[in-house]
């Protein structure tokens, strides 16, 4: 083991991802050296509870962890993130999971952690920090390792919403939203480290308002920088698509902005939308759909559907069903419906988990079906393709165009980070292939 070492372990969300990389920062700037589980004296997992199976997942490993290395004096495990705060009894949950804790922290303590750390070397144990004070996460800026492609931006944390099914807003807490100067700084400096896409993110990027200034604003003033890179806005509401479809307009214009859209919409049934207090007809959404695909003809949709909602009839599945038919969304996370603690929904009468099992896999199959024409117009499509990462196969590339779509690249000699022009040559299913020309 080394001194002065710790490692990282992250579940979850990009807004997760992000704390981590401040962390990490933060505790390098520290004199503290990042190494692997076995070496390292602090252990820190970044822990995630939007899911059943996360938190299930997450528990688990803290259970090995504490078996593992409760014995040894010298090995601190650090937790962090949503799950120790997703109900007001759930820091007794995870004192009986792992009685060995050396700390939790609160999701605007993790700068705290150098001097978190001194105190356990000085012998404190089981401390609990807590600030109620919201931290301005934009200010903190990351130093990337060389090679480093992607950088990834909080520009807020916390949400308006009252969703019966959420628990994540017991975690986070209340909108609080990052000064622009922050975060346009913090663009600039990790631009200057060579990164080419920047990933903006939050909880809920459309609700992004500071001092007058709008999502719209942040993301021009981002998109002018004179660089040569691609952004990618986070989450966005269905509620901002009705109510600032000029926004979203005027953001996709942005010839460095991804037309890619990630806007969950839940459900299909405007009834169970209600009852997941989510503000929005779907009506509406397929009106402003309608109009912003007019606009963007190429546009990248994600979309997340909940199954099983407390109370979901046939009928009202099938409204789902119906919807994605016409959305035909690139890109559909399915989520089987699991009561979260602290939340309304846990209350309401549940659905037998055969029921929600079964239409899970019914839409997954309705959706994988939609996949085969999807992307047939992208054939010979010739442009330009960001370079990420290397692909699944020797000499393959992987990277990204314009739509955010997956494009492999065969027989690749070149450098990642570097966007070079490609001709789709075949498809298959999410994935374009193709060549560089």
């Amino acid at each position: 083991m080394q001194e002065n070492s710790f490692y990282i372990e992250t579940y979850g969300c990009t807004s997760n991802k992000a704390d981590s990389y401040i962390i990490s920062n933060v505790l390098r700037k520290s004199n503290y050296n990042e190494t692997t589980l076995e070496n390292a004296q602090f252990i820190i997992i970044n822990t995630c509870a939007v899911k059943e199976q996360t938190e299930n997942k997450v528990k688990a490993r803290l259970e090995k962890l504490h078996s593992q290395y409760h014995r040894n004096p010298k090995k601190y495990i650090i937790v962090a993130g949503c799950l120790p705060y997703i109900a007001p009894n759930y820091i007794g949950i995870i004192k009986k999971i792992i009685p060995s804790f050396a700390a939790v922290i609160g999701l605007n303590n993790i700068v705290d952690l150098p001097e978190v750390f001194q105190e356990i070397k000085g012998g404190k144990k089981n401390i609990i920090l807590k600030s109620g004070k919201s931290l301005d996460k934009a200010h903190y800026y990351i130093d990337h390792y060389p090679g480093k492609i992607t950088g990834i931006i909080p520009i807020s944390e916390g949400c308006l919403g009252s969703c019966t099914y959420c628990c994540v807003k017991n975690a986070r807490g209340k909108l609080h939203c990052y000064d622009p100067k922050s975060i346009v700084q913090n663009v600039i400096y990790q631009l200057d480290q060579g990164i080419k896409q920047i990933y903006l993110t939050s909880q809920d990027c459309s609700i992004y308002q500071y001092n007058g200034t709008t999502l719209s604003d942040l993301v021009e003033r981002i998109a002018n920088l004179d660089y040569e890179f691609f952004l990618r806005i986070g989450m966005i509401n269905p509620k901002f698509l009705i109510n600032q479809t000029n926004q979203l307009v005027s953001i996709f214009n942005h010839k460095k902005v991804y037309q890619f859209l990630h806007i969950p919409i839940q459900s299909g049934s405007s009834d169970i939308l209600k009852r997941m207090q989510r503000k929005y007809l779907i009506s509406d959404i397929i009106d402003k759909i309608d109009l912003i695909r007019e606009e963007f003809k190429n546009l990248t949709i994600s979309t997340d559907i909940i199954c099983g909602f407390p109370g979901e009839t046939e009928y009202e599945f099938h409204r789902t069903i119906n919807f994605i038919k016409w959305l035909k969304p690139e890109i559909l996370n399915i989520s089987k419906f699991t009561p979260r603690p602290g939340t309304k929904a846990k209350q309401m009468e549940q659905l037998d988990s055969k029921i929600i099992k079964e239409r899970s896999t019914r839409l997954s199959g309705i959706f994988r079906n939609s996949l085969s024409d999807m992307n047939k117009k992208w054939k010979d499509w010739k442009g330009e393709v960001l370079i990420v990462h290397e692909g699944t196969e020797i000499n393959q590339a992987f990277g990204r165009n314009f739509a955010y779509k997956n494009v492999f690249i065969e027989n690749f000699d070149g450098e990642f980070g570097k966007i070079v022009k490609v001709k789709i040559e075949r498809i298959d299913r999410f994935n374009l292939f193709g060549k560089v020309i």
